[in-house]
């Protein structure tokens, strides 16, 4: 008996699809953060992405992630004006609320979880596809406040309370 439950692709990205192919792929649910096609911002990032990029790929979303975590990086380093306190870094870091073109507006709660929206898409069948890295449709968005455990239940020792 067939089953009506579908369970999401957890580390299902762009770049599962180019290897495997649409047809093979069609159907398939994947949480992300990010997706290059997703908005404006997404697309001018991706595009500089792919021209620099040997190979000429699109970013998946661990890719666009480092690139986030940098630019908050260095925006809390240069709050600090001083780079030299690693500690101060990374409590300005949690301090600064985080916004980026590609995950938006976010904050980095007190156990280091960066908390923005997940986005579920569905792996579009060949015919839906317009062309090479069209491979996603929107399903839903998941908002911040619902994507992630909650702070309460995470364990985390640098949680007090």
């Amino acid at each position: 008996m067939a089953s009506k439950f579908k369970l999401p692709g957890f580390v299902f990205q762009i770049n599962n699809v180019k290897a495997l192919g649409l047809q093979s792929t069609q159907g398939v649910f994947s949480l992300m953060p990010f997706y290059w096609d997703q908005d404006d911002a997404s697309r001018a990032f991706a595009k500089r992405f792919q021209e620099l990029h040997p190979n000429k790929i699109m970013p998946n979303d661990m890719q666009a992630g480092v690139y986030s975590a940098v630019v908050h990086y260095l925006k809390a380093v240069a709050a600090l004006k001083d780079a030299g306190d690693g500690q101060a870094v990374v409590a300005k870091m949690k301090e600064l609320p985080t916004d980026d073109p590609l995950f938006g507006r976010g904050t980095i709660r007190v156990d280091g979880r960066k908390i923005h929206p997940v986005y579920l898409y569905e792996t579009k069948k060949p015919s839906e596809s317009k062309g090479e890295w069209d491979y996603f449709k929107l399903v839903t968005t998941v908002p911040a406040e619902q994507a992630f455990r909650p702070l309460s239940e995470g364990g985390c020792s640098l949680v007090k309370g």
